[in-house]
Formats: C-alpha cells, sequence, structure tokens
C-alpha cells in the first residue's frame, strides 16, 4: 500500500501528477528511486509521442546576470498559450538562460547536450524532456543569443 506522504514527496520532487506519482510508486513497490525512475521513462516516451507536434506558441525570456555583464535572450516554444502562460514553463525558460549565461554554449545541438548545470547528471534536453512529461505537450527550444561585455 502506497502512503498519501510518499505520493506527496515524489510529486514535490518530480512534479508530476499525483495519479502518476501513485502509479509508480504502487509499480515500484513503494521504492522511491524506482518510481522517479518510472517517471522519467513515462515522461520520455510521453516526449517521443509528443515531438511531431507542432509548437505554435512559446516566449521570449530574458536573463541578465547581477553584474549586468552578462545577458540572454532565448525563444522556447509550446504547443498553447495556455502552457506558455505556466509557471513551470516560464521556470524552464529562466533555468536555460541561466545554463546559458554560465556555460556559453556556440549552437542548439551543443546546448541539448550539455549537462545541466544545477544537475549534471542530466542534460539540457533532459530538463526539457522532463518538463514535456510535467507539461504535457511538446516543447522546443528557439533561438538564443548571450551577450557579454
Amino acid at each position: 500500500m502506497v502512503l498519501s506522504e510518499q505520493v506527496k514527496k515524489l510529486r514535490e520532487a518530480t512534479g508530476a501528477s499525483m495519479m502518476d506519482c501513485k502509479k509508480a510508486l504502487e509499480e515500484a513497490q513503494g521504492d522511491e528511486t524506482r518510481a522517479r525512475e518510472l517517471l522519467s521513462k513515462r515522461g520520455a516516451e510521453m516526449a517521443e509521442k509528443k515531438s511531431e507536434r507542432q509548437t505554435k506558441s512559446g516566449i521570449v525570456n530574458a536573463y541578465v546576470h547581477a553584474n549586468q555583464r552578462i545577458g540572454v535572450l532565448l525563444e522556447l516554444y509550446c504547443e498553447t498559450d495556455f502552457v506558455a502562460r505556466n509557471e513551470n514553463f516560464k521556470n524552464l525558460a529562466h533555468e536555460i538562460c541561466l545554463h546559458i549565461a554560465a556555460v556559453a554554449p556556440q549552437s542548439n545541438e551543443e546546448l541539448l547536450s550539455q549537462p545541466f548545470i544545477k544537475d549534471p547528471a542530466k542534460t539540457v534536453q533532459n530538463i526539457i524532456t522532463d518538463a514535456v512529461g510535467k507539461l504535457g505537450e511538446n516543447i522546443k527550444l528557439g533561438k538564443f543569443s548571450r551577450f557579454e561585455i
């Protein structure tokens, strides 16, 4: 039997829905590490299914570092305006901007393959794939520019 505290803890850690967390914990027989792996795998499967969907909405995110010597502009696309206004989507764009400011990738391909600065066990592509699983829409990286004085 899965405890509600386990479900709540897993949901807070992953951002997945309560039902997905409950199912993952039940399938993993209460093992939280295994449940996280299951959620990650399901998110990747969902991202693969949604990868052909058109991304006609999104946001432009701007970040200027505290020293005001580094700045980043980023386009991040999603399927609907509803998700574009979602705080999780906005946070994803901001986190990618922080990564670009810190690491200075030269291309989208390089950016997507880099270990994410806040979680080196994952790539930037993995972070986007996780967001697709959480938000339920295709997400695509657009153009970005990094400025430094």
